[in-house]
Order: C-alpha cells, then structure tokens, then sequence
C-alpha cells in the first residue's frame, strides 16, 4: 500500500526490491551462426539464413504449437545470451550523427536483453521449428512465439526517426532500408590465403569474411572495419583483410597478418607460429605505421 504522501515512485521502487522477474527458455535456436560480427544487423538483411528453433520437451508445447504452422511470419523474443552487460548510449551502424540512447536503438546491448525479430516459417516437425531469414546466433534461448498478423503489425508508413539525419547531413551514400547485401568476392590470392588459414588453424576465415561484409563495408568501431590511406580493412581475430568497394560490390584484394614482424621476431608463444608460416609463404603489403595488433 502506497503510504499517504510518499511518491508513487517510492512505491514502485519497494516493489521491484522485493520481486523479480523469472524468464524461462522456451527452446534454443541453432545455427551456423556462432559469432556476433555473422549476425546480420536486422532479419530482412539475412534473407534466406537458414536457422532451426528446438523446443524442449515434456511441457506440453506440442499443443502450443498447433496451428503455428498456417502462419508464413512468425515474431520470435529471444534472450542476447552473449551480452552480459548494457550501454545506455550506443552508435547504431546507420548513425550519421553520434551515439543514441540505447531505447531509441535496436541494439543488443539494453537493461533487459531482449530481442524480438520476425523470421520466416517454413514448416514445423514435432518441436522442431525451420526459420528462414534468421538473425540469432546459435544457442540463443527463446522465450516466446507469436505470429506476425500483417494489418495490425504492419505500419508502412511510419516515421523513420532519427534515420531521417542522413538526408538532412546529406550523407547521402547510405541506402534506405531494408538494407540490400552486398556481393562480396574473394580474389585469387585472398581466396588462397584464407584457404591456408583455415586449415592451418581452424579458423574459417572465409565465411567470417563474407558474412560480415555482406552486411555492408562501411567502417564502424563494433564490427571492425576501417579505412586506411589505400582501401579498407576489415580485422578477423589476428588477421586483417583488405578490400575494395566499387557501389554495391566488395572485392577483396588480400589478407595479412596483424602483428608485426618485429612482434613475430621476438615472440615465443606458440600461437605465432602460423603468423610466422603465413609471412614466409607471402610477402607481406605495405603495412600502415601505427598499425599491429588490435
């Protein structure tokens, strides 16, 4: 019972002290995304990604799930499980004009990291669910699905909020949404290289390299890209990758180690061995003087 004078605030205050929210998985998606650089920013950018929802058993969702598959869109709330904390500002890729208050934003990075998006349904066995259009990462734990219901869920004609600054800063080379992919191409060289990165160590470098700039090349701290005096360079783990941009085409040119060769010198630590292996099989580009490892 609110006391006579004190603030509603107060009140509400006591409240949240003394309960608590409990959220329980519903299932867990999986995919051949592992990593938050592959995501795709939003689910109309990752048209055509293929994703399963896995139900857990013995709590009666067989029943919740009939008559989900007569809808074509479907609204999935998710938990971000790879973002432990928050940021109450953030600079959203689209941004031409600084950071944003994360509530204005559709970032990962909130209070209570939940996620909704609208996926694909194209068919339902048993407690498994096949998405297309997915944008969650392997292991993300669902909590809720809803069908998408086009004449109340839709408004075309919505406002686009503070994404209306490009044109008015005149930053004219960002495209409307929804974002389109972008064609991205391994040069012969870069296709070699990373080949021989793979299987050197694992690292498949390759599908990191186009799943991230299918995304769009523009440079931005979060995914790792930036602009050198010649071209562009994307960092994945400890190597870099340069590239080009020629309108909605991405041609990458080569890739490099992200140490010096001073650093590879002097190091003893086993890791560097394939840095060293990869520098003795390729003459290394001219490297930017404050560059090395990030």
């Amino acid at each position: 019972m609110q006391k006579r004078g004190e603030p509603l605030s107060a009140k509400v205050g006591r409240e949240s002290d003394s309960r608590s929210l409990v959220l329980q998985p519903i299932g867990f998606v999986r995919s051949a995304l592992a990593t938050k650089v592959q995501a795709a920013r939003q689910p109309r950018t990752a048209a055509g990604t293929p994703a399963r929802i896995e139900l857990l058993t013995g709590r009666n969702f067989e029943h919740a799930l009939e008559d989900l598959a007569r809808w074509e869109l479907i609204w999935v709330i998710f938990w971000f499980h790879h973002n432990p904390g928050w940021r109450p500002k953030v600079l959203p890729p689209r941004s031409t004009t600084g950071r944003k208050g994360v509530f204005a934003t559709r970032s990962p990075h909130r209070p209570n990291p939940l996620g909704i998006s609208v996926v694909r349904l194209t068919r339902v066995e048993g407690l498994v669910l096949h998405i297309r259009d997915a944008d969650m990462l392997d292991g993300t734990p669902v909590l809720d699905l809803k069908p998408y219901v086009a004449y109340t869920d839709a408004y075309p004609q919505a406002g686009p909020g503070w994404l209306e600054d490009a044109a008015r800063t005149g930053a004219h080379s960002q495209p409307s949404d929804p974002l389109g992919a972008y064609a991205v191409v391994l040069e012969a060289r870069a296709a070699e290289q990373a080949a021989w990165i793979q299987s050197r160590t694992g690292l498949a470098i390759a599908e990191r390299i186009r799943s991230t700039l299918t995304l769009g090349p523009a440079p931005h701290p979060y995914r790792r890209i930036r602009r050198l005096a010649a071209g562009l360079q994307l960092s994945v783990k400890e190597w870099r990758v340069r590239f080009s941009v020629s309108e909605r085409a991405v041609r990458v040119t080569g890739i490099e180690s992200g140490f010096r060769a001073s650093q590879l010198a002097a190091g003893t630590d086993a890791s560097l061995q394939p840095h060293r292996e990869f520098l003795a099989l390729w003459s290394p580009a001219r490297v930017e003087p404050h560059e090395g490892k990030i």
